[in-house]
């Protein structure tokens, strides 16, 4: 876990303004969700046997005896609101996006850490191919408003409980034959999750899953005829794809569509965005069969990839203020300006000329406006532009109506 300094968190204010932007264009609603859940809710949804439940979350119990987790991923709790408040009954489909911290207490990587921050969008009540095109056109519009280039889309299809068992076992058997060049992690999953193996990041694994059956050959034609009309739809909106027989997702409720957005500048881990289908979540949860689909991307990662400011928030003003009763007088001209929406600056303490203007200058002030006893007396000061070095006097009554922002 870390903390996030002003000129990083400066980042993700962007990243965020940006991202509901897009979302209120695409006509997705805000929600916020607890931090903390009940413990049955990320067993049931995510799966007993993935690595999250298993190794990674952050679990406890409370005073009563309950078992709670800090949230390791955001659908599942936006999923218990939405059949709580029964949602469902409304006409759908629901379009809904949070944002918020996520625990998991894993091996820490660049970009991955075990307190961090997504962004996860949602659509709720829908089983169409049109809800999975349209969200990674967004995706993709999202990523190209932040100005990020080398970004692709990876595209899978995981079947759906008709199609999956058979292919299922096809790769098991695949695997078993192979059983011995896995690494311990991908022998335990063969077991449990074997679909897993497939995403293994250990280049033995890599190597070892060479030539695997592929899921899309294994497609019931429900499934094919859903996977072909969303190629169709984002190919129609001129995002460009490459078709990964490889990506699954780690968590038990996806089918059918998955997806992600990859930078090749992260490593291993170079995942930026990733979701997926999961038409069997509500139900899952005790909420009507609805189906869903939705993707998630954390403000770490893309932080990472943004550029640093080449001009950096800086003061519109400062009044450089000597002596007790300019103090005062820039005290209260700050509060005026402040409460216009101006950012102004001026030194608490009682500092010599030279140190003040030292310090606008450090913080890249636009303009400094110089008072002290004469020109308190005199009702002007003179204002200095940073940039130009020009300087003008300025009657004091005037500092307000000429330095407020327009309105």
């Amino acid at each position: 876990m870390k903390d996030a300094w002003p000129d990083e968190a400066r980042k993700w204010q962007r990243i965020e303004a940006v991202a509901r932007e897009v979302l209120f264009a695409f006509g997705f609603g805000e929600i916020k969700t607890p931090v903390l859940e009940k413990t049955e809710l990320f067993a049931r949804s995510i799966g007993e046997a993935t690595d999250i439940v298993e190794k990674e979350m952050y679990t406890f119990a409370d005073r009563s005896g309950d078992s709670l987790t800090m949230r390791p991923e955001a659908t599942a709790g936006l999923v218990r609101a939405f059949i709580e408040s029964k949602t469902y009954a409304q006409p759908g489909p629901h379009k809904l996006f949070l944002i918020g911290p996520m625990f998991r207490h894993e091996r820490p990587q660049k970009g991955r850490l075990r307190q961090f921050h997504q962004i996860d969008v949602e659509v709720l009540g829908d089983d169409g191919p049109q809800s999975d095109a349209e969200l990674m056109v967004m995706l993709a519009h999202l990523l190209e408003r932040l100005g990020l280039s080398g970004v692709q889309i990876k595209l899978n299809s995981l079947g759906c409980p008709a199609c999956r068992p058979a292919y299922r076992m096809a790769l098991l058997g695949f695997l078993d034959s192979r059983r011995g060049k896995l690494c311990d992690d991908c022998r335990r999953r063969l077991d449990t999750n074997p679909l897993r193996v497939l995403d293994c990041k250990v280049e033995a694994c890599q190597e070892a899953v060479e030539g695997a059956p592929a899921m899309a050959e294994h497609l019931c034609q429900a499934c094919q005829d859903h996977f072909n009309m969303v190629k169709q739809l984002i190919g129609g909106a001129g995002v460009d794809y490459q078709l990964d027989e490889r990506l699954v997702r780690g968590l038990d409720y996806y089918t059918r569509t998955t997806f992600e957005a990859v930078a090749g500048d992260l490593g291993a881990q170079n995942a930026v965005a990733g979701g997926g289908r999961y038409d069997g979540l509500i139900e899952m949860l005790g909420g009507p069969a609805q189906g869903a689909i939705g993707f998630a991307f954390g403000l770490e990662r893309l932080a990472l990839l943004l550029p640093d400011e080449k001009d950096p928030p800086a003061p519109a003003l400062y009044i450089a203020a000597m002596g007790e009763e300019a103090r005062a007088w820039a005290f209260t001209t700050a509060a005026e300006l402040r409460r216009l929406g101006l950012w102004v600056e001026l030194t608490p303490e009682d500092k010599s000329l030279k140190a003040q203007l030292r310090r606008a200058n450090k913080m890249n002030a636009a303009k400094v406006l110089i008072v002290g006893p004469e020109e308190l007396k005199a009702g002007k000061a003179p204002l200095k532009d940073m940039a130009t070095g020009e300087q003008n006097e300025l009657a004091l009554d005037q500092v307000v109506p000429v330095m407020a922002p327009a309105q």
